[in-house]
């Protein structure tokens, strides 16, 4: 499955911004020796570096990315809100409007010295926001929502974004058919009931519900739960190098691998999955294209120092170099499995299966794929387990086990998903996911296809793909020995 990046202008798309704002202080220096007064090495300061933080680094990214943006937020008077307002006035696209913060500026500074941080000291009033300010920044928030593209909740959990208010932007933009982006922070998640997708990362997401996930079986079951409970579209958890996992209230939909090359600084890399999200989604790609657009902008941030923002173009180079093709995920929990494809039906795809052992691929293992995904819009591929090929093949089969077989597939351009099967067929697979296509390679008819009645009567269909002669596993197998010999 081909990632779509961002084409065209997002101008007339204007996305609104709620949450914390905060001033970034990046440090970096020269240590070349430990104090006399302390074991503690001293920083020769070289350089210091301001950048928008928080709300403010979403939004700015949602400009870099090409859309305009309305940040709503209560912003000191103070030195650092004065620096920050500065900050924020140089972007053309974005217009600021701050409600009056009487507890000061929030200011994270981070001190580093060749590429590793050091130290941050942070400075900041974590009293509850004023009434009088609660008060203004509700009316600003609610004033700009009609005006919304879409609207994105970014919450540190520094007063902005009180439980009403929250509900109330929700509940206003459900009215009208726009779409809320929420980052959560806190234990109750409540504050974003009917959200049409929230981004926690995993420790957020084990704050909220109180407990770890002992695997991803478990992560799953909790977050499909907290979808439910709080009328949830999606959540996409973000899982640093282990990528992220895009869940509905039915399930896992997808999992998404990492796309950062290497790794300099993740300060802000949150805020820049959260705005490639926004930008894919006003652009009009579906939650999935979206989400993958997001990760690859996230991939972007961490390769960079601070809390910088990632243009289209960028993005867009990093798709073109390594994000042609989305790694299928890889099952063989046959009831995960069919959770998955009730998604995608929920987006009026049509879903395709077919089986092998794909022990090593071929032309005409190649072509099947090829005509199989040709004729639908998703495409699972159920592979015997190494189990279930010996019994059909003898002791010498597999060549390659079944999760090397399995890692293969799921990096083919074609496959959507994969499921690992024991029997001896693919029928339980077939039986639970009930694809709309059933294909076959070889010199079979319809009905003697393995789960072809079960396909059929639900008015799916069965495709035969001729069997390519002269190219077959087997074969190779025996031309390799020859070889040798």
């Amino acid at each position: 499955m081909t990632i779509t990046a961002l084409h065209g202008t997002l101008a007339s798309q204007r996305i609104l911004c709620l949450g914390d704002v905060m001033l970034d202080h990046f440090y970096t220096g020269e240590v070349g020796r430990i104090s006399p007064e302390a074991p503690v090495p001293v920083l020769k300061l070289v350089d210091k570096l301001s950048m928008p933080g928080g709300a403010a680094n979403t939004a700015c990214n949602i400009v870099a990315l090409g859309a305009e943006v309305t940040l709503v937020a209560p912003l000191g008077s103070d030195p650092g809100g004065l620096e920050l307002r500065a900050l924020l006035e140089t972007e053309r696209s974005m217009r600021f409007l701050g409600a009056e913060d009487p507890r000061g500026t929030i200011i994270k500074a981070r001190y580093s010295a060749l590429g590793q941080q050091m130290l941050r000291i942070d400075r900041e009033n974590l009293s509850p926001l004023a009434t009088e300010s609660r008060a203004q920044l509700s009316a600003l928030a609610l004033g700009q929502v009609q005006d919304a593209s879409l609207i994105v909740l970014s919450d540190y959990a520094k007063g902005a974004l009180a439980h009403d208010l929250c509900q109330a932007v929700i509940g206003m933009a459900r009215e009208h058919g726009i779409p809320v982006v929420a980052d959560p922070k806190g234990t109750d998640f409540s504050k974003y009931h009917g959200a049409t997708v929230i981004t926690p990362n995993e420790l957020e997401l084990s704050v909220a519900v109180g407990s770890t996930p002992g695997d991803e079986a478990e992560l799953i079951h909790l977050v499909s739960k907290l979808a439910s409970e709080h009328d949830l579209n999606y959540v996409a958890v973000t899982r640093g190098k282990n990528g992220v996992m895009l869940i509905s209230a039915a399930g896992l939909i997808e999992h998404i691998p990492s796309f950062a090359i290497d790794v300099f600084d993740v300060s802000g890399a949150g805020d820049t999955f959260v705005a490639g999200l926004s930008c894919a989604l006003v652009a009009g790609q579906d939650i999935s294209a979206a989400v993958h657009y997001a990760n690859a902008a996230a991939g972007v941030a961490v390769g960079k120092v601070g809390t910088a923002v990632v243009t289209q173009e960028e993005v867009q180079h990093l798709i073109h170099e390594r994000g042609r093709n989305k790694k299928a995920v890889v099952l063989s929990d046959y009831a995960e499995a069919a959770r998955l494809v009730k998604a995608w039906r929920r987006t009026g795809a049509t879903v395709g299966i077919t089986n092998g052992v794909f022990d090593l691929l071929h032309m005409g293992h190649l072509r099947s794929l090829k005509t199989a995904r040709a004729h639908c819009d998703k495409l699972i591929v159920a592979i015997n387990s190494d189990a279930s090929v010996k019994r059909l093949k003898g002791d010498t089969r597999p060549i390659q086990s079944d999760e090397v077989r399995g890692a293969v597939m799921a990096n083919m351009q074609q496959v959507d998903l994969v499921v690992i099967f024991s029997e001896d067929t693919p029928i339980e697979v077939i039986r639970a996911c009930e694809p709309d296509l059933l294909v076959k390679g070889g010199d079979y008819r319809a009905e003697e296809v393995v789960g072809h009645e079960i396909v059929e009567a639900r008015g799916g269909r069965v495709l035969i793909v001729p069997t390519l002669h002269g190219y077959s596993t087997t074969a190779t197998i025996g031309r390799m020995q020859l070889s040798y010999q």
